[in-house]
């Protein structure tokens, strides 16, 4: 029976990823209430970037949510520059070329 109630259980005890965000973005509330109007939409996309890495975040099982979701935001940000430097080197490429 023990058995039974623990199987119950299991799971259980850490919350869904998706719920622990949830959490923390409504806890930010006050936060990007303060922020100017022009600047809430950037807040939101901001805290929507750990929603594309949400089986990370859960996997990472940290007992900080909070940690997870900026190692996201920051991870999300990285791969964006390097993107972004890569575009950089083509158009460098590519202007050497023209030159020659």
């Amino acid at each position: 029976m023990v058995v039974k109630e623990e199987a119950k259980s299991l799971g259980r005890t850490v919350p869904s990823f998706r719920l622990a965000l949830a959490e923390e973005e409504s806890e930010w509330r006050d936060y990007r209430k303060h922020l100017d109007v022009s600047e809430r939409k950037d807040f939101d996309d901001m805290f929507a970037i750990p929603r594309l890495y949400i089986s990370a975040c859960s996997g990472a099982v940290s007992l900080v949510r909070i940690h997870p979701i900026f190692i996201s935001i920051l991870f999300h940000h990285h791969r964006e520059l390097m993107k972004i430097a890569q575009q950089i080197e083509v158009v460098k490429r590519e202007q050497i070329v023209a030159c020659h």
